[in-house]
C-alpha cells in the first residue's frame, strides 16, 4: 500500500519553515486555535487578492502576520486604510486588547508557480461549470510556461455533475517526491459545485535547492595523473633524466665552439 506523506511536512526543518513560529508551554492549545481561526477568517475574506501563504509569528504580548499575495494592492487599500481595517477586526475577534497586532504583506514574483493560487483558479473554474479536463490542461500549460520542472494534479469528486464520483490525474514533465533537496511547492482545496464537493491537489516541481551551476568546459580542472614507480615507470623518469644531461653538454658544445672561433679570429689577427 502506498503511504502518502505531505511534501512540505516531509521537508520541514530542511527546506521548508513552520508556518506558525512561537513556542508556549502554557498557553500552547490557545494560540493554535487563534492562528487556525486567523488563518481561516483570512483566506475567506481576502480570497480575492489570491493568497499564497500566512505566516504567523508572536513575541512578548505581539503578533506578526506575514501574508503573501498575489494582488497585495486589494489588502492594503487606499493610504494603507485596508491594513487598518483588517488589524480592528481581528482584535475584536479573536484576539486581546493589549496585544499588539502588525500585518506585513509581500507580492507573488511568480504566481503560476505557487500551488495554492493554482488550486485556487481551477476551483473557480470548476465552481463555473467549466469541464474538468480543460480546466487542467490549461493550468498545466501556464505552470510550465512559468518555469515549472513538472506538475501534478489530482480532482476527485462528481466530476461534470456524473453521478458516480471519481479521481482523475494528470502529470507533465517530473515530480520526484522522495527526493529532498527537491523544491516541491503542495496545496489542496476544494470546490463547492452545485452537485458536490470537489477535491482538488496541487504538486509543482521548481527544481532543487542545491543544483550545482553548470561549470564551462574551460573551467574544468584535468585530474592529474599520478605515476606508479614501477619499473616502466622507473625507466620513464631515467630517460627524462637523460635527456635533461644530454641538454647541457650541448649548451657547453656551442660555448667551446664559440671560444675556438674567437681564438681563431684572434690568432688570425696577429698573423
Amino acid at each position: 500500500m502506498g503511504k502518502k506523506v505531505n511534501p512540505i511536512i516531509f521537508r520541514m526543518g530542511l527546506s521548508e519553515q513552520w508556518r506558525s513560529r512561537w513556542f508556549s508551554s502554557s498557553n500552547f492549545a490557545k494560540f493554535l486555535q487563534e492562528d487556525i481561526l486567523i488563518r481561516k477568517y483570512l483566506k475567506k475574506k481576502l480570497k480575492e487578492a489570491s493568497l499564497d501563504r500566512i505566516d504567523i509569528e508572536r513575541n512578548r504580548g505581539e503578533i506578526i502576520v506575514n501574508i503573501k499575495a498575489v494582488k497585495p494592492g486589494l489588502i492594503i487599500g487606499r493610504g494603507g486604510s485596508g491594513i487598518e481595517d483588517l488589524k480592528k477586526q481581528l482584535h475584536k475577534l479573536f484576539l486581546d486588547k493589549n496585544t499588539k497586532l502588525n500585518i506585513n504583506i509581500t507580492e507573488v514574483s511568480i504566481p503560476n508557480l505557487s500551488a495554492s493560487v493554482i488550486v485556487q483558479s481551477i476551483g473557480e473554474d470548476l465552481e463555473r461549470r467549466i469541464p474538468f479536463r480543460r480546466v487542467m490542461k490549461q493550468n498545466i500549460d501556464k505552470v510550465m510556461k512559468a518555469g515549472a520542472k513538472g506538475v501534478k494534479i489530482i480532482v476527485a469528486g462528481r466530476l461534470n455533475g456524473v453521478d458516480i464520483a471519481r479521481s482523475e490525474k494528470l502529470v507533465q514533465g517530473k515530480v520526484p517526491l522522495q527526493t529532498l533537496r527537491s523544491n516541491i511547492d503542495y496545496s489542496r482545496g476544494i470546490a463547492s459545485t452545485t452537485y458536490g464537493v470537489i477535491g482538488i491537489k496541487v504538486w509543482i516541481y521548481k527544481g532543487e535547492y542545491f543544483d550545482k551551476k553548470n561549470k564551462n568546459k574551460n573551467d574544468i580542472k584535468r585530474s592529474t595523473k599520478t605515476v606508479k614507480l614501477f619499473s616502466q615507470g622507473k625507466a620513464n623518469i631515467q630517460a627524462l633524466d637523460n635527456n635533461k644531461v644530454n641538454k647541457k653538454p650541448k649548451a657547453n658544445h656551442r660555448e667551446a665552439t664559440a671560444k675556438a672561433e674567437q681564438t681563431g679570429s684572434r690568432m688570425r689577427g696577429k698573423a
